[in-house]
């Protein structure tokens, strides 16, 4: 069943392995959006707004493409430079919104369905704190078999963290959004597990009285996120954690290349 647009409440969990340990917990909210219906929701409540200033608003310069053009038709023009399949039916955003006029996404999630209501793509569109974007398209070419979720393991091919080498593969898991919802992603080094991050929340309905209660609750909320990414690698620094430094698009054109061609023979 595909459900409708919510917000989704809990806590990200980070866990790092290798080569020293350090983990956080924190509470935070997301919503989740139906990509066809963007205006409409965003007019549900006066504390939200669709390109205008509010408390809570979704702004296309916040996400990839030409902001001229629905979110949609940008999914379907990376979908043809990634060589795979366009996402054909509904198609579900988990992502934050701008809070005050302010956003920054560490990443966003498309669920992707086909006509026949089955989940059959996701898209990760990653952000670093270097103003850079890239989106992994993960499909069968990626994906590891299992009953109750999608799982998917891929070469990391995009510069996020000052403190992970490039050579990592991740291995991600994703439940279909319904009453909870949880991400798994996990950062393997020449196969040995050296992080992960998981996700784990719980639905509420899109209406004027939960956006208002998650405002409330989670108070600039992308401001924190913000914060806690430098507050967290301050203390990485501390514990003498090795910086790595950004390696350029080139030590990553390979990788991105072989991941390229698995999608196109499978697609």
């Amino acid at each position: 069943m595909i459900v409708d647009s919510g917000i989704y409440v809990g806590t990200l969990r980070h866990r790092r392995w290798l080569p020293k340990k350090h983990e956080f917990t924190y509470p935070i909210f997301l919503s989740l959006l139906d990509i066809d219906r963007l205006p409409e929701l965003m007019q549900v409540s006066r504390l939200t707004s669709y390109n205008k200033p509010n408390i809570l608003s979704y702004r296309e310069h916040d996400h990839f493409g030409d902001v001229q053009q629905p979110l949609r038709d940008r999914l379907h023009l990376d979908a043809v430079r990634h060589r795979v399949g366009a996402p054909n039916g509904p198609v579900r955003l988990l992502t934050h919104l701008r809070y005050c006029g302010y956003n920054f996404n560490p990443v966003s999630f498309f669920y992707c369905y086909g006509e026949d209501g089955g989940l059959h793509r996701m898209v990760a569109e990653v952000n670093n704190t270097f103003g850079e974007t890239h989106n992994y398209w993960l499909g069968s070419a990626q994906e590891i078999h299992t009953a109750a979720s999608k799982r998917y393991r891929f070469a990391k091919a995009f510069h996020v963290s000052p403190f992970m080498p490039a050579d990592h593969t991740y291995d991600w898991t994703f439940t279909e959004p319904g009453d909870t919802l949880t991400v798994n992603c996990m950062n393997l080094e020449h196969g040995a597990l050296a992080f992960d991050s998981t996700l784990r929340l719980e639905r509420r309905e899109w209406n004027p009285r939960e956006i208002r209660r998650a405002i409330l609750t989670y108070p600039f909320m992308t401001a924190k996120v913000i914060a806690a990414i430098h507050w967290q690698a301050m203390r990485l620094l501390i514990k003498r954690v090795p910086v790595v430094a950004h390696p350029g698009t080139t030590n990553f054109a390979r990788r991105n290349s072989q991941d390229l061609g698995a999608s196109w023979k499978t697609h």
